[in-house]
């Protein structure tokens, strides 16, 4: 794995970048060493020992912050390290704990080990952190040793090291449905003609690089929408832009997936799609999905029925026909989507009332 996906998106004399998978190194602070000292005054003939102790070393910690959606930043800045801690000083001064490091990332960016396996933290909600290597302590001066029988110690302990990690940042957008579907699919077109988004749209594969998030207002309620770039054949062996971007609507409540109603066999175009997901994830596989045949102005009326027919008899359901450009069935999606959206947090809340009801149990 590398940062390879760092996509530009060039808007007249604009420029922007998306990340969504970052490796970065991080070291904790190393505890300060303890003093070895002893008070020396006049008219004091056995002073005793005044060593301090040694500062403790700082964390790193991994906040999630509000007004970040990218992990542009950890391209160009990887080494991330906490200050150490002061080292103590004689009558008996500790030294000074080091400051910590705080590394700010988008909600949404889960923290993986160096295996790329092993997740070490989830971070959806703003406000949230936690601690990723901790500060090494600092060393005890030799008035800690201080006793009955050593009345002048003359050793004190060392500070212990930091910690030092290579952790992995993945980036999973945080939306309430997710379009889905193959090249061309009319995905992009979707989202701007429903949301202020102006993603890049064009008559050809792979125009969209990037996921793209919108705001849809349906009534008095909204929720986000994301649209990631087409799925092809062999994505999650690689093909195209592979199933990188899949990870993008793994939070999403449903799927809106896209069949372009000007494919030759709709029926295999949607198969297409729902292997790939099956192959990236189970649980993507089983989420909500509801069926929609776009670019429905492109065909005659009895071309579509027989697209509608065939798309019909491959996903066991009727689909919605829709057409972005000239607005046929946008409404009747959209609606769909916010009953899903709805539902799946009537089910969540009730989910939570219910444990909260059920209290502790033995």
């Amino acid at each position: 794995m590398d940062n390879r996906l760092e996509v530009h998106r060039v808007k007249g004399a604009c420029t922007m970048k998306f990340l969504d998978q970052a490796k970065i190194y991080i070291a904790s602070g190393a505890g300060g060493n303890g003093c070895i000292g002893f008070r020396r005054e006049k008219f004091i003939e056995f002073g005793g020992p005044n060593g301090g102790d040694g500062g403790r070393g700082g964390d790193v910690w991994v906040e999630c912050v509000a007004n970040l959606n990218t992990l542009i930043d950890y391209r160009y800045q990887q080494h991330f390290k906490a200050k150490s801690g002061q080292g103590g000083m004689g009558q008996n001064r500790a030294g000074a704990n080091g400051d910590d490091c705080t590394i700010k990332v988008p909600p949404g960016t889960q923290v993986y080990a160096e295996d790329g396996e092993t997740l070490l933290a989830d971070l959806t909600a703003p406000g949230e952190r936690v601690l990723i290597a901790k500060g090494g302590n600092g060393g005890f001066g030799n008035a800690h040793f201080k006793s009955a029988t050593n009345q002048a110690p003359t050793f004190a302990n060392p500070g212990l090291p930091g910690e030092e990690l290579t952790i992995w940042l993945r980036l999973k957008l945080i939306a309430d449905a997710g379009l889905v579907g193959l090249p061309n699919a009319g995905k992009s077109t979707f989202l701007a003609t429903v949301s202020a988004a102006k993603p890049k749209i064009a008559d050809y594969p792979f125009t969209t690089l990037h996921p793209n998030l919108g705001v849809v207002r349906t009534g008095d309620t909204d929720f986000v929408l994301a649209d990631i770039p087409g799925l092809i054949e062999g994505a999650h062996e690689g093909a195209g832009l592979g199933d990188q971007f899949l990870g993008h609507v793994e939070r999403c409540r449903v799927l809106l997936h896209l069949v372009d109603a000007t494919e030759e066999d709709v029926a295999t175009a949607y198969k297409t799609v729902r292997r790939e997901l099956k192959a990236y994830s189970d649980e993507l596989h089983k989420k909500k999905e509801i069926v929609a045949l776009s670019k429905a102005d492109a065909l005659d009326v009895e071309t579509l029925k027989e697209k509608v027919a065939a798309l019909k008899k491959a996903c066991r359901k009727t689909p919605l026909v829709l057409s972005a450009v000239s607005g046929q069935g946008v409404k009747e999606a959209l609606y769909a989507l916010t009953r899903e959206v709805a539902r799946a947090d009537h089910d969540e809340s009730g989910d939570d009332d219910e444990s909260a009801d059920r209290g502790w149990q033995p």
